[in-house]
């Protein structure tokens, strides 16, 4: 049969242990604290510490505003189209963005390089182009998605 193991528990005082601890920190995480201590004299420096002691005096104040604003139909609205574009801007492929970008930015120092403005042949032919047909039918498909989802 087994014998039972003699077990008896070192009796180390909690405040004991945690002064130690306190008193090793130096040694141990001495940068951490020095960076520590940096940022806060660069925030008392800055002035920061004096608006975060104004704010969280003046919560209720702020809180107050922020939900008197937060409650009118404007802000209720102004949320709800940001998700709405968050909404839209995840469904775009990443890649036709990125394209639109390019041919934005082309298309905009083209126009700052022309001296006068094109003949109104140069435009019929521009637009003739399979390039600006295959735009005008991805502008003509958005508009008829636009148009379906008013008629709703």
């Amino acid at each position: 049969m087994a014998n039972p193991l003699p077990y008896k528990p070192a009796s180390v005082e909690p405040s004991t242990e945690l002064d130690s601890q306190v008193a090793a920190a130096p040694k141990k995480r001495g940068e951490a604290l020095l960076a520590a201590w940096d940022v806060l004299e660069t925030a008392h420096n800055q002035g920061m510490l004096d608006a975060l002691h104004g704010a969280v005096y003046a919560k209720d104040t702020i809180f107050g505003t922020v939900a008197q604003y937060a409650k009118q139909q404007e802000s209720i609205n102004a949320m709800r189209n940001g998700l709405a574009l968050v909404k839209i801007l995840g469904s775009l492929d990443p890649e036709i963005l990125e394209n639109i970008a390019k041919a934005m930015a082309e298309a905009s120092e083209e126009h700052r390089n022309e001296e006068r403005p094109p003949s109104l042949w140069k435009l019929i032919r521009r637009v003739n182009s399979e390039d600006s047909r295959r735009g005008l039918s991805f502008l003509t498909l958005m508009l008829a998605g636009l148009g379906r989802s008013m008629n709703t």
